[in-house]
This record gives structure tokens, C-alpha cells and sequence, in this order.
């Protein structure tokens, strides 16, 4: 029996020894537990399938289950939806059975117990009624060995699995496996665990929710460790702390306790103890399946990680779409200064005031010739009345005289003060009809009515390239018009879309720190709103709401106003994400005001004196907990790494982070979990020395166990969350999502908890970073990066700087759902060696471990981070000031500094990269450049 609540500890005594208080403690559960069949309609999968797994626990013995022929071994696994004290199995055999078995049990789905082994099997048809014990909601049939004259495969009529509820109300311990212990606990709203070993440092989790059951795994676990647990269960507002449990892993599937002197367990209205996670020892080392446990579709087994998004999620409607007469495009627009093409300008990528208010357009093409009808019509909703002038659309570049100027301008016509519409059947630029294939370049002009309250009335649109029959598309400039025109479009090759269709089009007016700024080409009908009111959050201070582009003429966002502190590290979310680009370190001796240390004490949980994350900054009477900067750089073979001086408390353990660019972060939410576990490998099975994990992390709104993908450690699982956490710690400002300060133990001005920001803020802030747009990858036909590509797979990048990758059909913004994207990550944990590695771990993660960074924008973030300036005054002159900054805390001043700093699982293409002539070694950066 493995199941131990501490109110069965009562009638034993102190002097029985653990083996008479187990077998005690069996007989008073099984004496008044109901077994019951628990497998009947259950979800059931198997490792191959040449007829439904699902037949096995139809209830119908005259349907079955059958493996592929001669496959061993071959197995079926039943989820029992929670975990069950079970007491026997029953197997109705078809004449093609298993001579050897084992019958195993899980409570995770991927680290499984032997419960039974059953040999001697002859072929025909028989019932096998195994007897066994444990606590466990997945149950598997292993076959191993076909009995002897089954020329077949594995073959069940009906599976039944016996057991009884598992008693935890009150807490337990359950094994899962020789060296994994997990405990449970049933109802609450918020349960915390919080148990040492060996006498070892007390960590504190927020228990992961299964259904109304709440549970937590504790690994590394060796025979005869003593574990020590109570739990902390928060119901309808009033905390309830339970009695420790004192108990002894075996090791070998059986328990050993012994019976915990405590007090009562105490109640409040409070939350009860901190839930701050532990520190990286308390982690899993398991990442992903790596294909282990696959279902019989070939699907990675998530064990017990919960999508972020699934069939049930409320999806907003399709940008594209196809009826009988028409393909139908639906997408936004935004207000620009002048047009895409004039780098004499440099004036078309950045924001104007009120950029929030009435400068967005909804537009829906619908284009009757992609089947067979001679119109394409385009209709376009404002919010604002246009003026009846100059409401221009204006279709089919010619670029005569200005790069701005299209054959078929006209005025639109006009339905009401919001509505109006442009519909054509001719191609004035081929002088013809128009005809599928047909490029129509168009950009909608914005000359608002007068009336407009705030911001002057007129300004222009987003240049977009249409092709007829296909949809929008990004593209760049090269070659004439049939007009002689100069820049004339084209469509860039699908291969260097970085960002599938989110991507925008190749750079033209010469902007070059105002790449990250920009909105996805396929922004949904009603989403170009949102995202500039998120915009505009992302850019106000917390402090007086004064946004920090041009401050006199846009007014303060009156929802932000006063929200910062009492401790923080800036007022606004642009302050460190400059441009939404990447930060840089500071010079020597100058506060690192846009890095967030992430601090411990020395067992990993918050440092009782500045919380889980260092903030310098302090308003409404709270002291500072001091500052860091850069003491000196230790330099050695070229490569430089910080030496850190604090001003207040130096933490034990701590972990530096500069902010990273902020693009493409919707795409790698979108991406589905399994194509994440899928190519994880823990063990590093096929033996190549790249042992990517997952790192599992947990919801902070719902308890749910996640996919980390966010963070330099893939700590955080969502979007949505990211921003909340780092409301919290990076700016103090509460959320619905973390309700409550960052505040170390022997803190005591940390001000109150509960939610500040609307929720309508950070629902717009999160829609805002989703749909960044991702620049085009560069330069893809040169001969240079071309090869570098190359390179740049043989060298072993490419292991964990996966190339390409599919987004999920579930995500909610349909711009994102379905996408074929070049992001060159895998999303996983990989350890890079002692040279990169900090003393303090993140969720799963350890010290040395990093998540693989995206590197789509790589070549771009130079210009982005270090600005532009103008030497000669006047249009046009603007030119980038590269500062280069990269790796999680910016130490490496080159591209080539940031390969050679790989080590660990790295260490191979470094080895790689240096094995190169400096002709490839120069191809390589040349292709990374041109991402």
C-alpha cells in the first residue's frame, strides 16, 4: 500500500514499527473501501492500434483491441481521470495474447511502476484476473512476449481495472517510482506543499489542480530519505494548514511512515504560507517523452502538462476564407506619417500622437476573381468619418515621378461616416482585367474629417501587397514598373518569411531602430484597436500615466496613473523593452536599470530580505533594496563575463536577466505543446549530446501544470502571464494574475495585495505583444548566406536552433493559428556549460540551463538597441548606431562572441564553428545577420 494520510496516524502507536504500521494501515483502508470498475468509457491509447484501443473498455466483449502484427513490445494504457487505490486487473484475452506482461501503473503517464508481471500465457482465448495494489490514475498492459504460436499481434477483448477511491483529504504521499514520491491532496481552491528532506531547507509550491485533486512531485528521492509535509489549503477565502506528515521513501513501491507529533492545524482568512517555488534541487530532471509513450497516432505524451489552448478554446474568426464566389481577406490598418517607400523621409515606421484614437482602419477584400468572376471589392470601416474629398484608396503602383504614386488612385465611395468601399475590374497597370496572379499593391489614405477631436486630421495608410487569388503577402523592392517607375514590389519567397503570415514587409524607409515596432501584415479585422491601446499601455508609466513618446502632445493614460511600488525597477514596461528591442549592459559602475536579478537565499526560496526579485527603486515612504551595476569585466581568450557589485543585500544566490526583444512571442505561444515535447530529449537517447528538457511550470490562475516557454529559463507559460509577472516584480503593479507583492519574509513595506491594472489593460497589452510583426529573413538568394545556412545545420545549430516550426490550430487569434514559421528555437532547457551558468535555477530549470532564444530579428537588434542618429540634420539622414548585447546578460559584444560562449550541450558546434575557415566562419554570420 503506498497511500499515507495523517489521519490514520491516531491509533498507532509510537513503538510499532514501520512495517506493522503499514500493514495496520492496509487493513483499516481496505475494510472500508468500495472497489469498483473503474475502466469502462475511460480515455485509453496504445502504442500501435490495427483496431481501436477504444474497443478494450467499450464495455462490448464482442469488440477488440489489436496491436500491429509482431510487434514487441506492444502496450494499452487506460487514464482513469484521478488516482485510484487499486486492487486488481482483469485482462479478457483474445487467442492472440501475451505469453510475459507486465501489468504497471503511473500517476504522471510517463514514469511508470511494475505492479504486476504475469508469465506462462498460452495462445487461445482466457480471462487473467491479477491481483495488485498502489495508488495510480494510468494503468498500462505491456506486452513483451507474444504467446507461442501467435503469429499476430496483442489482442484484448475487454480490460477491467478494479479500485477504490484514494483517501487524501487530508493529505498523502503516494510513490511513483523507485526515485519519485508525490503528494496529494483533495478540494480547496489553492493548496501550497511544503515538505524538506532529510531535515534538509523547507520549499514551498503551489500544488498542481487535477479536476477537484491537487498534487506535487518530489524527485531525486533515494530508499530510506525521510520526508517531512504538511500542506497549506485555501477554501473560499479561509486558509487551513493540515498536521506534518513524517514519512520514510522505500524505494521499492511499498511505504514506510511514521506518525508526526504536531499541533492542530490552524485556520485564517489569510493565504497561509508562501507558495515561491523551491530552488532547482526541489525540480524534476525529466523533460520531455522524446517520443516515449506515444499514443497510437505517434503523439508525444505530455505526461502532465495541460495545453495552454485546446479544442474547447473560443477562437476569434479566420482572417481568410474562402466562399463560393469569392476568397475573402479580413485585416487592419494604422495611421502612418508618410509612405513605405521613402527612405528620403525615414518617416513611415514610427507612432504619432493619438495614435490610439481614430486611426485605425478594418478592411475586408473580397476578390471574385480568384473564382472566376471579373471584381475585386474592397471595403474599409474607420473610426472616424474620412473626409468626402480625400478618402483615397489607391491601387497598382506605378512609381512615376515618387515612389508613392499608383495609376488608380481615386476616392472611395461612400456608404455612411464609418463605411466605404473601392470595387474594380480593371488592372490599370497591365492595361487589362484583372486576372488571378495580379499584383495589387494598395495603400488606404487616412485624411480624417476636420472635426477629428485630438491630432491633426490627415495621414496615411500601410502600403500591403495583394497578388489576386492568393491573399496578402509581404514583400520588398527591386526592378522597374511597367511604367518605367522605380522600387516596383514583389513577392518575397515564402521560405524567408521568419514569421509566416504575420510577417511585414522588407525595411524601405530606412529605419532602422524602428524594426520591432511594428504590426503584423495579417492583423485581424477588429484587432488593430486593441493592439495600439496595449501599445500604449506598454509605452505610460505606472507612476504619472505620461506616456514616453512625444509626452506633451499624448496625455497621460489616467488607468495607470500611481499604480508603481512601493518597490520597483522601472515605471514602464518601454523603459527596459527600448524600442522592443534587447537591453545592453550598462558601462562600469552604472545602475543596470533595465536587467531584473532574479534572488534567493541559500536554499533557493525568496531571500527574506528583497523577495524573488531585486528592486532598486522605492516611492511612498518604502526603503530600496539597493541597486547592482557592473564591477569589471573579467576578460580571458577574448570573451568577457560581468563581476556585479550590490549596493544593499547581496543575495546568496541570484540569477542576472537583461530584457530581451519582445517580437514573435504570440507565434511561439501559438506552437502546440507536442511539437515542443517531440523533440525533447532527456536522456539524450540517440546520442548526440543535445539533451533538451522541458521545463514544466505552473499556472498561477488556474494550477494547472504548463509548458514553460517564456523567460530566459522558460519560466513562464503564457504571454498574458509574462506581462502580469512582470507587473509584479519589474514595476510593483498588481494583477489579477499575481494579486499579491514581491516581499521577502523580513520585509515589511511592501504595501497591500489585490489587483490594480483593469483587466481591459492587460488583455489589450497581451493582444499588443502577440501581434508584433516579424521582419523577413534577408539577403536569402547571396551565395554567402545561402551557404552559411548550410553551415550552419552541419555545425549542429540547427539541434537545438530548430529551423522551422508549426503553430497550433487552437490558439484564439486566427493570425497566428496555423502558421509555418523560421523562429531557430526548440523552446527547451539546454545546459551551456560552467561558463554561462549563475547559482540559482527557475521552475525546472538548474543554474545551467538556458532556453534556447529565438533568432529571428538577430541581425536587426544592433540597430534596434543602440539607436540612430543624425550627423548631417535635415530627411533622411538618420543612420544606426549599433550596440551590440547579446546572450542572456549581454556579455557577448559580437555574434561570434555568443557562439563561442556556448558550452555544455553547445560545446560540440562551438567546436564545430572553430573548426571553419575564416571564408565559412564569415558565411555563417552572414546568414545569422540575415535573419
Amino acid at each position: 500500500m503506498r497511500l499515507l494520510p495523517p489521519e490514520r496516524r491516531a491509533f498507532l502507536a509510537p513503538a510499532i514499527s514501520l512495517m506493522t504500521a503499514s500493514v495496520l494501515f492496509v487493513m483499516s483502508v481496505t475494510t472500508q473501501a468500495q472497489s469498483t470498475k473503474l475502466a469502462t468509457g475511460a480515455p485509453v491509447s496504445a502504442s500501435t492500434a490495427d483496431l481501436p484501443a477504444g474497443n478494450a473498455v467499450d464495455g462490448d466483449e464482442g469488440t477488440r483491441w489489436a496491436s500491429a502484427a509482431q510487434t514487441d513490445p506492444s502496450w494499452i494504457s487506460v487514464d482513469l481521470g484521478q488516482a485510484y487505490d487499486l486492487d486488481q486487473v482483469e485482462i479478457y484475452w483474445e487467442a492472440a495474447n501475451a505469453e510475459i506482461y507486465e501489468i504497471q501503473g503511473s500517476n504522471d503517464g510517463s514514469q511508470w511502476s511494475t505492479l504486476a508481471t504475469q508469465t506462462g500465457g498460452v495462445f487461445g482465448h482466457r480471462t487473467d484476473t491479477v491481483p495488485v495494489s498502489g495508488v495510480y490514475r494510468y494503468v498500462r498492459i505491456n506486452g513483451t512476449t507474444r504467446s507461442a504460436g501467435n503469429q499476430w499481434g496483442y489482442s484484448i477483448w475487454e480490460l477491467g481495472v478494479y479500485g477504490s477511491e484514494a483517501d487524501c483529504d487530508n493529505g498523502c504521499v503516494v510513490e511513483l517510482d523507485g526515485s519519485t514520491a508525490q503528494a496529494r491532496m483533495s478540494g480547496g481552491d489553492i493548496v501550497d506543499v511544503h515538505y524538506t528532506i532529510n531535515g534538509g531547507g523547507q520549499l514551498n509550491v503551489r500544488m498542481t489542480r487535477d479536476n477537484g485533486n491537487w498534487y506535487h512531485n518530489i524527485p531525486g528521492l533515494s530508499s530510506g530519505d525521510v520526508i517531512s509535509v504538511y500542506y497549506t489549503k485555501i477554501d473560499n477565502g479561509v486558509g487551513e494548514t493540515t498536521d506534518p506528515i513524517q514519512y520514510t521513501f522505500s524505494g521499492q513501491g511499498s511505504s514506510s511512515s511514521s506518525s508526526s507529533s504536531s499541533s492542530s492545524s490552524s485556520s485564517s482568512s489569510g493565504s497561509g504560507s508562501g507558495s515561491s517555488g523551491g530552488s532547482s534541487s526541489s525540480s524534476s530532471s525529466s523533460g520531455g517523452s522524446s517520443g516515449s509513450g506515444s499514443s497510437s497516432g505517434g503523439t508525444p505524451d505530455l505526461g502532465d502538462i495541460v495545453p495552454l489552448y485546446d479544442s474547447d478554446t473560443a477562437l476569434e474568426p479566420a482572417i481568410t476564407y474562402e466562399t463560393d464566389t469569392a476568397l475573402i481577406t479580413r485585416f487592419s490598418d494604422r495611421a502612418r506619417d508618410r509612405h513605405a517607400k521613402e527612405d528620403h523621409f525615414q518617416a513611415y515606421d514610427h507612432y504619432l500622437s493619438f495614435y490610439w484614437e481614430d486611426r485605425t482602419a478594418s478592411i475586408e477584400i473580397i476578390d471574385n476573381v480568384a473564382k472566376g468572376g471579373n471584381t475585386v471589392r474592397m471595403n474599409v470601416r474607420t473610426q472616424f468619418k474620412l473626409s468626402d474629398t480625400e478618402a483615397e484608396n489607391r491601387w497598382f503602383y506605378r512609381g512615376v515621378g515618387t515612389v508613392a504614386e499608383y495609376c488608380d488612385n481615386g476616392v472611395m465611395q461612400i456608404v455612411d461616416q464609418y463605411n466605404y468601399y473601392k470595387e474594380r475590374s480593371f488592372n490599370c497597370r497591365e492595361n487589362r482585367p484583372i486576372q488571378v496572379g495580379d499584383k495589387l499593391e494598395f495603400e488606404i489614405s487616412q485624411f480624417l474629417d476636420a472635426s477629428v477631436p485630438n491630432g491633426r486630421a490627415n495621414y496615411y495608410g500601410t502600403t500591403f501587397l495583394y497578388i489576386v487569388g492568393e491573399g496578402l503577402v509581404p514583400w520588398d523592392v527591386g526592378g522597374t514598373t511597367p511604367f518605367g517607375g522605380i522600387k516596383d514590389s514583389f513577392k518575397i519567397p515564402e521560405r524567408a518569411w521568419l514569421g509566416g503570415d504575420t510577417t511585414i514587409h522588407a525595411l524601405t524607409s530606412g529605419e532602422t531602430d524602428n524594426h520591432f515596432l511594428q504590426m503584423a501584415t495579417n492583423v485581424g479585422y477588429d484587432n488593430a484597436q486593441p493592439f495600439m491601446r496595449g501599445r500604449r499601455v506598454l509605452h505610460s508609466s505606472a507612476v504619472d500615466g505620461v506616456h514616453d513618446e512625444r509626452p506633451i502632445e499624448n496625455p497621460p493614460l489616467q488607468g495607470m496613473i500611481d499604480f508603481a511600488g512601493p518597490h520597483y525597477i522601472s515605471d514602464s514596461c518601454g523603459s527596459c523593452h527600448v524600442r522592443n528591442g534587447r537591453a545592453a549592459p550598462a558601462p562600469v559602475g552604472q545602475p543596470l536599470e533595465k536587467w531584473t536579478f532574479k534572488v534567493a537565499d541559500a536554499n533557493g526560496n525568496p531571500d527574506p530580505y528583497l523577495g524573488s526579485v531585486l528592486q532598486p527603486k522605492a516611492r511612498n515612504a518604502a526603503a530600496s533594496e539597493g541597486s547592482v551595476s557592473i564591477a569589471y569585466w573579467t576578460e580571458q581568450n577574448g570573451l568577457r563575463s560581468p563581476n556585479y557589485a550590490f549596493t544593499g543585500v547581496v543575495p546568496e544566490r541570484f540569477s542576472a536577466r537583461i530584457a530581451p526583444n519582445l517580437v514573435g512571442m504570440g507565434l511561439l505561444e501559438a506552437i502546440a505543446e507536442a511539437s515542443i515535447v517531440a523533440q525533447a530529449d532527456p536522456e539524450d537517447s540517440d546520442g548526440n549530446g543535445i539533451s533538451g528538457r522541458v521545463n514544466r511550470v505552473l499556472d498561477p490562475e488556474t494550477g494547472d501544470t504548463r509548458l514553460g516557454r517564456f523567460g530566459w529559463k522558460a519560466g513562464i507559460a503564457s504571454i498574458r502571464q509574462q506581462l502580469a509577472r512582470a507587473f509584479n516584480t519589474d514595476m510593483g503593479v498588481m494583477t489579477s494574475v499575481y494579486p499579491t507583492p514581491d516581499c521577502g519574509s523580513s520585509q515589511g513595506d511592501c504595501g497591500g495585495s489585490g489587483a490594480e491594472l483593469a483587466e481591459q489593460h492587460l488583455a489589450d497589452l497581451t493582444k499588443y505583444i502577440s501581434l508584433l510583426g516579424v521582419r523577413p529573413q534577408r539577403d536569402y538568394d547571396n551565395a554567402s548566406v545561402q551557404n552559411g545556412e548550410q553551415l550552419f545545420v552541419d555545425s549542429g545549430c540547427a539541434a537545438c536552433h530548430t529551423p522551422t516550426m508549426q503553430t497550433g490550430q487552437h490558439h484564439p487569434l486566427a493570425e497566428l493559428r496555423n502558421q509555418t514559421i523560421h523562429p531557430y528555437t526548440d523552446l527547451l532547457l539546454h545546459d551551456m556549460g560552467t561558463g554561462l551558468a549563475d547559482n540559482l535555477g527557475e521552475g525546472e530549470a538548474t543554474g545551467a540551463e538556458w532556453r534556447t532564444p529565438p533568432l529571428w530579428g538577430l541581425g536587426l537588434s544592433a540597430c534596434v538597441t543602440g539607436g540612430v542618429e543624425n550627423p548631417l540634420g535635415g530627411q533622411g539622414n538618420e543612420v544606426c548606431t549599433p550596440e551590440h548585447s547579446y546572450l542572456h546578460d549581454g556579455r557577448a559584444r559580437s555574434i561570434e562572441e555568443a557562439i563561442l560562449w556556448h558550452g555544455g550541450e553547445g560545446q560540440s558546434s562551438n567546436d564545430s564553428y572553430q573548426g571553419l575557415s575564416a571564408a565559412e566562419k564569415q558565411d555563417l554570420l552572414n546568414f545569422l545577420n540575415a535573419l
